[in-house]
Parts: C-alpha cells; structure tokens; sequence
C-alpha cells in the first residue's frame, strides 16, 4: 500500500499587546486581566540584573502583586545577566530552562520576562524550548525592546560569529509594555531605540514619518508625552505587519521589517557586538535610505529627511566599521549580503524606499555606487547638525 497525503494545519495565535503605567501596581488591572483566571498557575519570575538594580523594590511590588491574586502563584524570582554578552553564553538557554524545570513550570503557567531585548532573547528562547514551549508573558524594558522587538514573535542567540543563528519563533502569550521602565535608561538608550520607529514609518507609514519629524525636538529631549506616542505607534506598526502581512514566521524571503538590517547585523558582528543594536540600525536605515535615493527610486530630498531626523536625534549615520577591509581590500560589511541571503534563504532580497512610507524588495546592490553612500554620510557625520 502506497500513497500520497498533504494535510493543510491551520493554526491561529492571539498576540495581546498591552501599554500601561506601573503594571505591578496593586491597583493595576493589566496583568490579571490578561492571564487565565479559572484555576491557580504558576508563575516564575526573571529578571535582567540590571532591571533589579535599578528598581530596587521591584522584586517586593511583584510579590505582592501576585500575593493578591488568588489564580496565579508565584514560585520563584531568577535575576540573570542581561546585554548582548547575554547571547553569546553557551550556558544561557539553560540557565533559563533549568528554574522552569525546577518549578515545575508546564504548559499552562507563565515565564515573566523582565528586561531588554537581548534579554527577552534569551529567556524567550528558553520558554520556546521547554516543553516545547511554555506561556511567556514579556515586560520589555528599553525603548528598542518596547517599539520593536519585544512585540515581535523571534527568540534568538548568536552562534558563530552570526546574529541571532540559533532561535525559534514563538507567539508570546502576551507583552506588557510598562512606559514606567523606560525612564531609568540613559539618555542614549532611549533616543537610540528610536532608530526602528523612524524604520518602521519610512517602510510603512508616511503619516507617522511626518509626525516623528514634527516632533524630533520633543523626542530629542525625552519628553514623556511624544516618547510614549512614538514607542506605541511604532509598536503597533511592528505587530500589525506581523499579524496580516501574511508571514509571520519568515519562510518567505521579503523581510520588510529588516529594512537596513543587513548592514546593521554585520556591523554589529565586526565590532565584537560594541556597537549596539540600535546604533546599527540607525547607520543601516541611514545608508539604504540614501542608497534608494541614488538608485533614483526616492526623491533625495526625502533621503535627506530621513537622515536628518536621526541626525536630531543625535543617532548615527556612519560608523568607522564601515571602513573595515579585508586582506583584498574590500570592505567587510558587505560579507553582510550573502550572510543576509543565507539568513533568507534563496535568493537575495532587500528592501528599499520608493517613497516615505512605501518599500519594496530589491534583489542586488550595486556595491560602488552603496560605498558612495558611505562616503557621503561619513562627510555628513563629521558636519553633524545643530540640535
């Protein structure tokens, strides 16, 4: 007996998405009202090192969130190191499933994830794994996390000398985006994860584009109102692509999402990961920018736009990695392509602007025609603009 069979599996997440204020206030309705309440769950804790030295009661306010809901039981706080060093440890992965484990965490608790994007990585990738995959329940605490990352569906580590090789997609049962985290972080840090919200309204959304350059001054000094909106909206754009672009979990090749990220992921490798994440991004989305602009796809004056509100930003447009050559000669960031490709799989696609707001994929770039891009934004970098 022989044959054939093809079964069509559908299958339906719900990606809850919350924005709020002092979550694990008692007062607070967010947590309990997303987390399943007709029978106890366990609930383990962990939390980024440098979360709980900056919030020092926060282990305390946790506990006694969770003592006053009868349905969920904690069972355990776990502070762990976070940052991009976090990624590359060979013991990471375990030293997360080990507490789950421990716990007895199973398939109907929840893993609270408290930290950065790094960090919600880690964990992410450890509650993917578990039991084939355990209720993971992220509190992003960065700007990058919170407008980008934390509300995406990837968990990842790197692995020879590549980023974010080794991973999994899995649908976190909920984000709970706290705005209260995000005022312990530097000054830095905060505009900087503002690099994916101008990627993400240049490769989607015109109007939020406008809205960033209206209000780059707010956003260069932090105030809480235009950050807030910033974050949320870029959030939401991030999660709407993932949940009707109609491939959530990569197996196509278009990546509209990793706009400018090519250059991005190597430049990160070639600096040992010194350069951050959203630095690299903002050099990424800076050099594809003016890149579609000399392609003739972009009108300059809209490439310059963009680089310029990064500029005010006080966000990177170049960076000495760029410069880095190999033995030949040639630069090393454009090793990045292939590692792109490979990362794709197939055939080579990038996406470029053909308008504010507006993508789409390209399948080749013209290398001397992308390093006169490097050129121009080096020259633009040491000019620098007033703030």
């Amino acid at each position: 007996m022989s044959g054939r069979y093809d079964f069509d599996i559908p299958v339906t997440f719900r990606h809850r998405i919350r924005f709020t204020k002092d979550a694990f206030a008692e007062e607070n309705p967010v947590i309990a009202d997303l987390l399943e309440a007709e029978r106890e769950r366990k609930v383990i804790v962990f939390i980024e090192s440098e979360i709980n030295r900056l919030f020092p009661g926060l282990q305390d306010q946790i506990r006694s969130y969770l003592a006053g809901k009868t349905n969920l039981k904690l069972t355990e706080i776990v502070t762990m190191a976070g940052g991009e060093d976090c990624k590359i440890s060979k013991t990471q992965i375990m030293d997360g499933i080990v507490p789950i484990e421990r716990n007895g965490i199973d398939r109907h608790s929840y893993v609270f994830c408290i930290g950065g994007g790094a960090f919600l990585d880690v964990i992410g990738l450890s509650a993917a794994t578990a039991h084939r995959g355990v209720r993971l329940v992220r509190f992003p605490t960065t700007t990058l996390a919170q407008d980008d990352s934390g509300v995406g569906v990837k968990n990842g580590i790197n692995a020879f000398g590549k980023k974010n090789f080794i991973g999994a997609f899995a649908v976190p049962y909920a984000v709970v985006n706290d705005f209260q985290f995000l005022y312990t972080q530097s000054a830095h840090n905060n505009r900087s994860g503002l690099s994916e919200a101008v990627k993400v309204a240049l490769v989607k959304d015109g109007e939020f584009f406008d809205w960033l350059e209206e209000n780059v001054k707010s956003l260069n000094s932090l105030d809480p109102v235009a950050l807030e909106e910033a974050v949320e909206r870029s959030a939401i754009l991030h999660a709407r692509h993932i949940a009707l672009g109609g491939d959530p979990f990569e197996t196509g090749s278009s990546r509209p999402l990793d706009f400018g990220h090519w250059t991005a992921h190597k430049m990160e490798q070639l600096t040992d990961f010194e350069l951050s994440h959203a630095d690299a991004v903002s050099v990424g989305v800076a050099l594809d920018t003016l890149y579609s602009a000399r392609c003739g796809w972009l009108p300059e004056k809209d490439a310059w736009r963009a680089v310029e509100v990064l500029q005010r930003l006080q966000l990177p447009v170049w960076h000495e990695s760029l410069e880095i050559r190999d033995e030949e000669g040639r630069r090393m960031v454009y090793r990045g392509l292939e590692e792109f490709r490979e990362h794709l799989g197939g055939e080579l696609t990038v996406l470029m602007l053909e308008g504010i707001g507006q993508g789409a994929d390209r399948h080749s770039v013209d290398q001397p025609l992308h390093e006169s891009c490097i050129n121009e934004l080096k020259e633009a970098s040491q000019q620098g603009l007033p703030i």
